[in-house]
Formats: C-alpha cells, structure tokens, sequence
C-alpha cells in the first residue's frame, strides 16, 4: 500500500496508461478521481475499482478548458479534502500531415489539448498540493524528445517536448513547496490512442525508416503495455522516487535508440 492515505487525480482515464495508471494507484492505497471527456468509461472503471475494495471517483472535463478543469479539481478536493498526486496523461496524436498542410486550426488542436491541457491541470492543482507537498507526472512521448523520425507528427512532438520543458521550470518553481514534477515518455505502447490519430498525406514527407528485427529490441515482442508504464507512473508517485525532481523517464524498451532514419 505505497499511496495510503494519498488523494491522487489521473486525466485521460477512460483507456490505456491512465486507465491503467488510476487502477494501480487505487490498488496501492489511494483514492482516485478518474478525469476524462467521456464519463461512461470511467464510471465503469470506477464501478470495478471500488467492487474491489478501493475509493474511485468518475470526473468530467475538456482538459483544455479552464472553467472544466478547475471545476473538476475543486469537485475532488471537496469529496476528499485533499490533492496529493497528479497523473497529468490526457492527450491526442491529432492530425499527422506534411507541415505546409497542417492547418493552424488543427496545430492549435493538437496543442491546445497536450501543452495547454498540462499546463491548466498543473496550475490549477498547485493550491491544492501545496498544502503538503506531492507528486506531479506528466506523459509526454519519445516523439520530440528523443525520436523525430515519426513522418507528420510535427504538432504532436512539439506538444510533447514543451511538456517536458513546462515540467522543468514547473519542478524548479515548486520544489520549495515539497512539490515534485516528473515525466514519463513512452514509445510505442499498446494503446487506443490511433483513435485520436488523423494523418493526411503522409505519404509526401515520409522517410524511410529502419527498425530492429522484432521492433523492440529489449523485448523482442512489440509494444509495451499500459500497465508497465502505470508501474512506473506509481514509482514517480510514490516515497520511493522522493529525490527525483524534475526528470524524463524514457519507457520504450530502448527502441529510440536503436531506431535508423
């Protein structure tokens, strides 16, 4: 029970490393306000979560929203009087296309939901976790960061990359207040995210890539699962992470450094 005690909010719960990231937290101890666009998902998880003997809540907002996510922060703080941890996971691909056909519509989609998304989550939880500190874990991607070979993903990666560097200054901002700011960039992982995905033209811009035989060279078997990255989300949350501030984690079984554009 790594999270006794501890009130932790995970966005972008309804599927995938949220999804998986809000049932182990909840395993370990902690009541979880699960925050998704779509309420029907998450009150099924939360339904699951509680028959197994844990407290879960179902929460509704547009990340990008600052009414939505202030108002969801304030309906979890008020349930359980406190905010201790911070799954900052909500995120789409958006449209993935040649960069003279991305439209500034579609760029402002894309980061208005990743970039803006976090940092709206972020801001509008620091009163709360400054009250006794606690733990902030953003999901960013190796696309930007360590890997731009992903034909199309111009938006996409931007988004990631300002992630990583918002959760730089933000653990420098708020390390005095016993606040810890972390992000976890996965590769490829099993998840429904190509839902979010819509590439256009791809083709135009695409360049060869070449990856190792069995695409992963660690394992060998292809993606990683939701839950490896939920066990490192629960590491970042948790005591056991309590000197590490202001750090990437990169979750790919090493595919970004062996891939060859």
């Amino acid at each position: 029970m790594q999270l006794r005690g501890k009130v932790a909010l995970v966005t972008g719960a309804n599927s995938g490393i949220g999804e998986a990231s809000a049932r182990l937290y909840a395993a370990e101890g902690a009541r979880v306000g699960l925050l998704a666009r779509r309420v029907d998902k998450t009150r099924e998880t939360v339904r699951e979560i509680v028959d197994a003997g844990g407290e879960a809540m179902a929460l509704t907002a547009d990340i990008s929203q600052p009414d939505q996510i202030s108002g969801a922060m304030d309906e979890l703080v008020a349930k359980w009087g406190r905010l201790d941890i911070v799954l900052a996971n909500a995120g789409i691909n958006g449209v993935w296309a040649p960069i003279e056909d991305l439209t500034p519509e579609e760029w402002d989609q894309t980061l208005g939901i990743n970039l803006k998304g976090t940092f709206l989550t972020v801001k509008y939880a620091i009163p709360h976790l400054k009250k006794q500190g606690g733990s902030v874990i953003i999901t960013s991607s190796i696309n930007g960061t360590r890997q731009w070979s992903l034909t199309g993903a111009t938006a996409y990666s931007c988004s990631k990359m300002g992630q990583v560097t918002f959760a730089k200054h933000a653990a420098v901002e708020l390390g005095r207040f016993g606040i810890r700011v972390n992000v976890i960039c996965p590769g490829w992982i099993q998840t429904n995210i190509g839902e979010n995905t819509w590439p256009r033209n791809r083709e135009d811009v695409r360049i060869p890539v070449q990856f190792p035989t069995g695409r992963n060279p660690l394992t060998r078997k292809g993606p990683g699962s939701p839950e490896q990255c939920a066990q490192l989300a629960l590491f970042l949350a948790s005591d056991a992470s309590s000197h590490i501030n202001g750090s990437e984690i990169w979750i790919d079984g090493g595919e970004s450094l062996v891939t060859v554009g």
